[in-house]
């Protein structure tokens, strides 16, 4: 089967990797580069620009598919940015590796006949604790020209996306996520998206939790989800693929 699509949530660097390796996901084994594994954020290999970091790049790269991720807040965005982006499927990418490509914010892809609309970033609670630099990077948050990207890119598709990838919820996906999470200026930006967009399901990451919470919007973590196809968007079904 050719052209498969599928869903998991942050990897960390090493840390939430290991859903990945062959024995949690044996489907993997029958991939191929056509196919696609979308990371929600916290991807975390570039990071260092060390041994590490292209231990980790070949390591996804030797895989049979294809990895997908946008960013979220634990990411080395000086490293990201100094990358030069290019055209694929519609919008802009930092490619890693051939097989390793970061969706860009703001972009809107076609991936196997299906619209995706992107918008990493994230605001790190612990920043007080990491290193400005070295373990946090103010790029976390999207920038005015990034919002303005991103406002440009759903002008363009007519406010109509199949799919939509963050690394945070809306606000209000948030609230019933947990009362007690502070809202900020990307999940009330993504709040505004949300209740103009005609979409879909929405994915997200950064709660380290696998939950769904009402009809249209999914929080993976170690889950990897599957988006199968039917004859049109109407007609996908999301299948759970794997599980740690």
């Amino acid at each position: 089967m050719a052209g498969r699509i599928f869903i998991t949530g942050d990897t960390h660097a090493t840390v939430d990797m290991r859903k990945l390796n062959s024995k949690l996901f044996p489907l993997g084994k029958t991939l191929d580069a056509d196919d696609y594994v979308i990371i929600c954020g916290d991807f975390g290999v570039v990071w260092a620009n060390d041994n590490t970091d292209k231990y980790l790049l070949n390591w996804y790269q030797a895989k049979p598919w294809t990895t997908l991720f946008v960013d979220g807040n634990h990411e080395n965005f000086d490293l990201l940015d100094a990358i030069a982006p290019r055209n694929w499927h519609g919008g802009m990418v930092h490619e890693l590796r051939p097989k390793v490509l970061h969706l860009m914010r703001g972009q809107m892809f076609d991936i196997h006949g299906r619209s995706f609309f992107c918008m990493g970033g994230a605001t790190s609670i612990d920043k007080a604790f990491r290193t400005e630099g070295k373990s946090w990077w103010p790029q976390e948050v999207p920038s005015l020209d990034q919002r303005d990207t991103a406002l440009a890119s759903l002008e363009r598709a007519g406010w109509r996306a199949d799919y939509v990838l963050t690394h945070c919820a809306p606000s209000g996906v948030q609230y019933r996520l947990n009362p007690y999470f502070s809202f900020d200026v990307v999940t009330d930006f993504l709040q505004g998206i949300e209740e103009r967009l005609d979409y879909r399901h929405w994915f997200f990451g950064h709660y380290h939790e696998d939950r769904t919470v009402g009809e249209r919007w999914t929080c993976v973590y170690y889950d990897i989800l599957e988006i199968e196809l039917g004859d049109d968007a109407s007609a996908d079904r999301i299948a759970p693929a794997g599980r740690r």
